[in-house]
């Protein structure tokens, strides 16, 4: 006589979750946490460059997603829904600290399509790889506002499109190209400007030494 099986629990999906949750299921929303916190988390990482910072703004994040999860009918990805909210909490904490902000609908310089050859505004920038190390890369997109380091750390270093960006910011295709270009353009100035530094730096070691040699054997 052959025994009865138990049902196999058929695995939670992420549709589901979303489902559950907003009903106030709070294992579905710790399941829908499982999913999504490393990547929230690494997203807020890239924006404040403070593992702490970006510990609490993550906290906040789902903080927000709890409250609001009610909220989503599915007109777009979930991640995508989170990710705005996420950029959103993330840029309200740098508005406090009144960093320069620059808006996501600024469009192109009047200048930037009629100066040289038309470019492709979204297309990889070579000139910004091994060019530096990581440490200066690191330092020099911290100096970049918002708006700009926002478009920036989403596109070339999270690996989003600009239809998904423009999707998280809730700006055109357009915007998210533009600000991209203006980020890399800004970047490289910081990035040349820290390089010059340097040398500046290096050749007055070169020019100190001679001179601490001297006064080293007048000492002897």
């Amino acid at each position: 006589m052959a025994r009865n099986r138990p049902a196999e629990t058929k695995p939670l999906t992420e549709a589901d979750a979303i489902r559950l949750a907003q009903k106030g299921d709070a294992a579905a929303f710790e399941h829908l946490y499982g999913l999504h916190s490393r990547r929230v988390y690494a997203l807020c990482l890239r924006m404040v460059a403070n593992p702490a910072d970006a510990e609490d703004l993550a906290q906040e994040a789902f903080l927000q997603l709890f409250r609001k999860i009610a909220t989503f009918r599915g007109e777009s990805a979930f991640s995508t829904w989170l990710h705005r909210m996420t950029v959103n909490v993330v840029l309200m904490r740098l508005r406090k600290k009144t960093l320069p902000a620059v808006s996501l609908e600024e469009t192109m310089d009047p200048d930037d399509e009629n100066s040289g050859p038309k470019r492709d505004v979204g297309a990889p920038d070579l000139r910004l790889s091994g060019a530096v190390d990581r440490v200066n890369i690191e330092r020099c997109i911290e100096q970049l506002p918002p708006g700009y380091k926002t478009v920036f750390v989403l596109h070339d270093v999270q690996g989003y499109e600009h239809n998904e960006i423009a999707g998280i910011m809730e700006c055109s295709v357009g915007n998210s190209k533009s600000q991209l270009h203006k980020a890399r353009t800004r970047l490289r100035e910081y990035l040349q400007e820290e390089l010059r530094s340097q040398a500046r730096q290096a050749r007055q070691d070169q020019q100190d030494q001679p001179a601490a040699k001297a006064v080293t054997k007048s000492n002897e």
